[in-house]
């Protein structure tokens, strides 16, 4: 049985039922804090969206007080596939029991994730059938290409958004996950944040809440 996540949430800004589900997938090291303020920022582009940070499911090796979606050492190539593949279910359990307990389709849902919740954002939300509506991916990198959607037009909306001043995660990981995604028929839209380091600036976050709005804003009542 997959390991039950939780984390802090906001309810709709408009009141009443939510029409769309907005997950952030924090990094590493961090918690569901460090992204739930997005929210706040994107509510009122959104506002008959919740808005849910899952807390990742393991304390981090390098820093207790935070966790960790997985492991990483950057020293195993291997690493990020197998780390997403071992986290995948929990957090495929938590995306499930969220859009029931809201009684929303699989395509109300929007993934944003930082870095490694980027990686873990693409790596779930590839693979989930239906698709989310969206995927937001900042500072990250696409860690496995198992299992995109088939069919053309089926899979999310994608944004990637990079600092070319990323010390952590160089932007040249952005550029191979467009290129790969493009090559299995996914476009990606993407940005380039230029003087920007392993963070989001104003600009990231002003894109992040238009695509979304374009992506889910339109989405109808709740419904499954």
């Amino acid at each position: 049985m997959a390991l039950l996540l939780d984390g802090p949430r906001l309810p709709p800004a408009a009141g009443g039922a939510a029409r769309q589900l907005v997950v952030f997938l924090h990094g590493y090291g961090a918690d569901g804090n460090d992204l739930i303020g997005l929210g706040r920022e994107w509510a009122r582009l959104l506002p008959h969206a919740a808005f849910v940070s899952p807390n990742a499911p393991e304390p981090c090796a390098m820093s207790p007080m935070g966790r960790q979606w997985f492991n990483l050492t950057f020293r195993d190539s291997g690493e990020l596939v197998r780390g997403v593949k071992h986290a995948a279910p929990a957090l495929d359990a938590f995306l499930d029991a969220e859009l029931k307990r809201l009684n929303l389709g699989a395509r109300a849902l929007a993934l944003v994730g930082f870095s490694q919740g980027t990686m873990m954002a693409l790596g779930v939300g590839l693979k989930r059938n239906p698709a989310p509506a969206a995927i937001v991916g900042y500072s990250g990198a696409l860690a496995t290409l198992d299992a995109l959607p088939g069919a053309p037009g089926s899979g999310p909306a994608i944004l990637l958004v990079h600092g070319d001043a990323d010390e952590l995660i160089p932007v040249d990981a952005m550029f191979i996950a467009r290129e790969q995604l493009a090559k299995a028929g996914l476009p990606v839209e993407w940005h380039v944040a230029e003087g920007v380091g392993h963070g989001i600036d104003s600009e990231g976050l002003r894109l992040g809440g238009a695509f979304l709005k374009q992506a889910v804003g339109a989405t109808g009542q709740p419904t499954r």
